[in-house]
């Protein structure tokens, strides 16, 4: 099997402009993102819009393409810089731009999904903690998941899902294993063509999630789990969290 890892970064952001090329730790945010997958993956390339980011990442070494500034999703971003890129490969890994500590373990279970032939995407699934607060599982900005019994997504939600009936919400953390979704994604190359050609769902529209509209077109997710926390970077506090993350790792 032949992987190759993909980075989607566009310097347009809304809630956190320019934030691939913030500094964290003295390094980009992009070029930790980017170091992480390395240790991985032997291919990985990092798809931007933006010249600065590309002229970025080829100062510290990494590999990049430019792609266009219309893609409405990082995966049509992922499926330009493949046709781009050329060479035979047989799984594309999608790392998000804004996950600096993604970890080894959890690309590596993302690829061992691949290991099964009826595996099209696999991505991971975190479950929650008993004693996490339950603001956690209410947060839309954190989508949640169930699978069935094989370890295949049965659907995705910014609700909370399973819906538990006949028992109080404040104990609702404790009687069920709800899982958070982590937004790492892998596709064999012939899938990851098929379904950015599709239109987008009515379900991806109503939860502006983007992998709902391969489920209700018949696609299979095979879900990887991890127990690992990511810390992801959507705004300048979540930069601070961060910094102040990495200064305690290292001491």
């Amino acid at each position: 099997m032949k992987y190759i890892g993909i980075i989607p970064a566009r310097y347009s952001s809304t809630r956190f402009p320019g934030k691939p090329l913030a500094m964290l730790g003295g390094k980009t945010v992009i070029q930790r993102v980017y170091e992480q997958v390395k240790q991985v993956l032997d291919e990985a390339f990092v798809a931007t819009d933006d010249q600065r980011i590309f002229d970025a990442v080829e100062t510290f070494g990494g590999k990049a393409v430019m792609t266009s500034t219309n893609h409405k999703s990082g995966t049509d971003r992922i499926e330009e810089a493949i046709q781009k890129i050329g060479g035979s490969y047989d799984v594309v890994v999608n790392i998000q731009g804004d996950e600096p500590f993604i970890q080894r373990s959890q690309i590596e279970t993302v690829c061992r999904c691949f290991d099964d032939p009826a595996t099209q995407i696999a991505t991971l699934g975190k479950p929650f903690k008993a004693d996490q607060p339950f603001s956690d599982l209410e947060n839309p900005n954190s989508p949640k998941l169930v699978t069935d019994n094989r370890g295949y997504a049965l659907y995705f939600s910014r609700s909370i899902i399973p819906f538990l009936r006949g028992i109080n919400r404040e104990e609702w953390m404790g009687q069920f294993p709800f899982m958070k979704h982590i937004g790492l994604y892998g596709y064999r190359t012939e899938v990851l063509h098929e379904i950015t050609q599709l239109p987008q769902s009515s379900l991806e529209l109503a939860e502006s999630l983007e992998q709902l509209r391969w489920l209700q077109n018949g696609y299979k997710i095979k879900v990887g789990t991890t127990d690992i926390e990511t810390v992801g970077i959507d705004t300048p506090e979540d930069l601070e969290r961060a910094e102040a993350w990495l200064r305690q790792i290292k001491n």
